[in-house]
């Protein structure tokens, strides 16, 4: 009987499992995790979690006995901590090795850390698991002032959360705007004109150099000198995919588990899914790695499909999405924040879309409050069409007929 082993009860591992078993791998299937708990959701641990408007049952993926009842071996709370790929075993933090015929790398990420004097203080957070959510629960709702560093989309919605929590929230980013390497720069700087309107004071161009306080963390001194008095501060400063234990393996690493449009590695019968793998895809032309719920999710049932010899390349048009107070933005495509944007609508309006190119071609659009646009997008993404920059800027312009119209010529 065939081993087919995950290692990482992510949810690319969890739903590459749950998809094993719906295809009909009827095999022995293992799925570890570090986490002491079954696969989860991570978007709303910094939003809707933390508003209470998500109980903490909601975020899994499944039931408590589902995993039993796929004859899935979960086994929680194990780390893995390397690698033979000659011999195909896992070897794990307790001692035991697992041995596999298949094997799905779906390890993830885990948050950068901060590496200033106090940086070990209590009260210095991160936001990545669940229990890092219940950690920052608890501060927010016995807290008046945070300091959050970073403005990237994990220091963003916290610092949103704490502020619709009723928080003083300063927000410190060594970039000129929040979320500028995501988004580029005029985007950005709608976001720090948003931050600021909702009574963040948020301070670009401006890092941490020492946290103080005794025994936990009680100010924060900036680069430039600044002092800011907090009851915690949240880091979101980016994160590393999980490779560690990998080394020695002979599985390629580079910005993550390096694999094909069929999220194969450089090893044999291995595979790797979500925010550790570093995958072609075949439409881009180019090496992507999202940090996003729903490639993870994509992919996770991608990879499991690829194990069973079923060959799809993985090609979608990535999306993510981002709530931050009363804006929701939605995003599809791929794009550096230094690609070109043309604008579609007023920013200022609360209902605007914005679009890049890169080389005349549209690689990536984002809708804020306007998600038609972007389902047109999408499409056209998909398509690898050339649109007019007079175009997509005019509002007349109908973007979801031309869509239509490239479907039907293909």
């Amino acid at each position: 009987m065939s081993t087919f082993v995950i290692v990482g009860a992510s949810v690319a591992g969890g739903l590459a499992a749950e998809t094993l078993r719906k295809e009909g791998f009827d095999g022995r299937v293992v799925l570890v995790g570090a986490e002491p708990v079954r696969p989860y959701e991570r978007p709303p641990l910094s939003k809707e979690y933390q508003w209470g408007t998500r109980s903490e049952e909601s975020v899994f993926l499944k039931p408590p006995g589902f995993y039993e009842e796929q004859g899935i071996e979960l086994l929680t709370g194990r780390d893995a901590v390397s690698l033979d790929t000659r011999s195909r075993r896992v070897s794990l933090a307790d001692g035991s090795r697992i041995g596999y015929d298949r094997l799905l790398i779906a390890t993830g990420a885990s948050p950068r850390r901060l590496a200033v004097p106090g940086a070990d203080l209590e009260g210095v957070l991160y936001l990545r698991t669940l229990e890092d959510a219940r950690a920052l629960r608890e501060r927010i709702s016995g807290s008046s002032r945070v300091v959050v560093v970073g403005a990237g989309f994990i220091g963003a919605e916290v610092a949103a959360s704490c502020r619709r929590a009723g928080l003083e929230v300063v927000m410190l980013e060594v970039l000129p705007v929040p979320l500028q390497r995501a988004l580029g720069p005029r985007v950005g700087q709608v976001y720090a004109d948003m931050h600021r309107a909702h009574g963040v004071d948020l301070r670009t161009g401006e890092g941490v150099a020492e946290l103080r306080g005794h025994g936990r963390v009680e100010r924060v001194v900036t680069t430039s000198g600044h002092v800011f008095d907090c009851d915690f501060v949240v880091v979101g400063i980016g994160v590393a995919p999980e490779t560690r234990w990998l080394e020695g393996s002979g599985v390629e690493v580079h910005n993550g588990v390096v694999v094909d449009e069929l999220c194969r590695a450089s090893a044999p019968d291995v595979y790797a899914a979500g925010d550790v793998a570093s995958w072609w895809h075949p439409g881009f032309g180019e090496r992507l790695r999202v940090e996003h719920f729903d490639n993870a999710q994509s992919q996770g049932v991608a990879a499991a499909r690829s194990m069973l010899d079923k060959e799809i390349p993985y090609a979608p048009v990535p999306f993510f999405w981002s709530d931050q107070y009363e804006v929701s933005l939605q995003y599809v495509g791929h794009a550096s924040g230094e690609d070109p944007v043309v604008f579609r609508g007023d920013p200022g309006s609360g209902s605007w879309s914005a679009f890049y190119l890169r080389d005349g071609w549209l690689r990536a659009a984002l809708g804020v409050n306007r998600f038609r646009d972007v389902s047109a997008a999408r499409r056209l993404i998909a398509a690898h069409v050339s649109v007019e920059p007079e175009k997509l800027a005019d509002e007349g312009f109908d973007l979801k007929t031309l869509a239509r119209e490239v479907a039907r010529s293909r």
